[in-house]
């Protein structure tokens, strides 16, 4: 299709990075399930090591896994992608490309559990520092900068807070202090928010989650807005080796093309789900950036064309209430993870973020009480129904 860029959201999930393959006239993209790709002749195969372009081996590269990145950054407004082996692949291209000896990042304090585990225990060996603050307020993350900050990094929504950051505020601050934007944009999809074109630098995704949407197969991707970064971590990425195989790239391919349909019909139900919630009398709290009662209400409306399909609430009676709610649910799956066609809650103080210490967790407001679910498509009449007896159990 030619000018994809000039094309609605949904027209480009279904079509950008792909095309009719010349060969066989499939319309699907083919799985190229090879490692190595022959050349014409010797000049040939210099000539793709020196740069011209051309497949050589698919850690560096295939046709299936390049239609995916080209989807993605469409979608996302970037000049290209960089498919991942998984979700926190993606996270430590990034880590491993910028920071280093001597070098800080400034980050969301509730992050996804690994992705600050992975700073606190392991990134320190190689010198680098790290500050988690509430960047919910922008001037959190001002006061955090330091003059050898490399990286800000927010997620927004934060997991499993859904806590939302000022995008826009946070590239100013970054770039004022010579850093670069990341934002993890996992929770909305590019469906529901563009970072880049909101100041950020780079935008990663766990493809695992919405894009995929099935619940069948690990994934990440990392798009960037310039080419000269994008080159850095092209070179960091190809060289780790964290790269993406061809099938998982094609299976990725063959669930993006419903993201639209599968996140209106699961944010119709994470609406209703929150509303019936907010008003249950069993429910102590809860947090859903499509709710007047969310602090930054107002803050999602402008940077986000829709709440998404995950939120947080407590129940009454705290950590015990809320283990037997989550044991007594039967449509949503007791599981970790989100962004399937099926709903899934669990409890991410002892499951997602058990890995945080106690204090910190707290500091995050990730609290005992906590439950996270992850509205599906399901008849929504079955999902309210199963969560009203789980809840009468308490």
């Amino acid at each position: 299709m030619k000018d994809i860029s000039t094309r609605g959201m949904n027209t480009k999930i279904i079509h950008a990075g792909q095309h009719i393959d010349p060969a066989t006239g499939a319309v699907a993209t083919p799985i190229y399930q090879t490692s190595t790709f022959a050349f014409r002749d010797a000049d040939h195969g210099a000539a793709c090591f020196g740069g011209e372009p051309g497949y050589k081996y698919t850690r560096l590269g295939n046709p299936t896994t390049e239609a995916l990145e080209k989807n993605i950054a469409e979608l996302e407004g970037g000049i290209g992608g960089l498919g991942a082996a998984t979700g926190m692949a993606a996270v430590n291209m990034v880590y491993l490309t910028f920071l280093g000896v001597d070098t800080h990042i400034v980050a969301t304090e509730s992050l996804y559990g690994p992705s600050r585990m992975i700073l606190e225990n392991e990134y320190p060996r190689f010198g680098v520092e790290s500050s988690f603050v509430d960047s919910t307020n922008p001037e959190n993350v001002a006061a955090a900068m330091k003059p050898n900050t490399k990286l800000v990094y927010v997620e927004t929504p934060a997991n499993p807070t859904l806590k939302l950051t000022d995008i826009a505020a946070c590239a100013e601050i970054a770039h004022a202090g010579g850093a670069l934007l990341v934002v993890d944009n996992t929770f909305a999809s590019p469906y529901l928010q563009n970072p880049l074109e909101m100041g950020a630098d780079i935008v990663l995704h766990s493809m695992t989650k919405f894009i995929n949407g099935h619940t069948d197969v690990v994934a990440g991707m990392v798009v960037a807005k310039d080419a000269d970064v994008l080159a850095r971590l092209r070179a960091v990425h190809y060289n780790i080796g964290g790269t993406m195989d061809p099938h998982q790239a094609w299976l990725v391919l063959r669930g993006v093309k419903s993201l639209g349909l599968r996140m209106d019909r699961a944010m119709e139900n994470a609406m209703k789900l929150a509303k019936f919630l907010e008003n249950h009398p069993k429910v102590e709290w809860i947090r859903y950036p499509g709710l007047e009662s969310h602090p930054q209400y107002e803050l999602g409306k402008k940077q986000m064309r829709g709440p998404g399909a995950v939120f947080s609430f407590g129940v009454k009676g705290g950590l015990e209430a809320g283990k037997t709610l989550i044991n007594s649910c039967e449509v949503p799956a007791l599981a970790v993870s989100l962004g399937g066609i099926e709903s899934l809650i669990e409890h991410p103080a002892s499951m997602t973020h058990a890995g945080i210490p106690k204090a910190e967790r707290l500091a995050a407001d990730i609290t005992d009480d906590l439950v996270r679910i992850a509205v599906g498509c399901e008849s929504y009449e079955d999902i309210e129904a199963d969560m009203a007896q789980a809840l009468d159990r308490i």
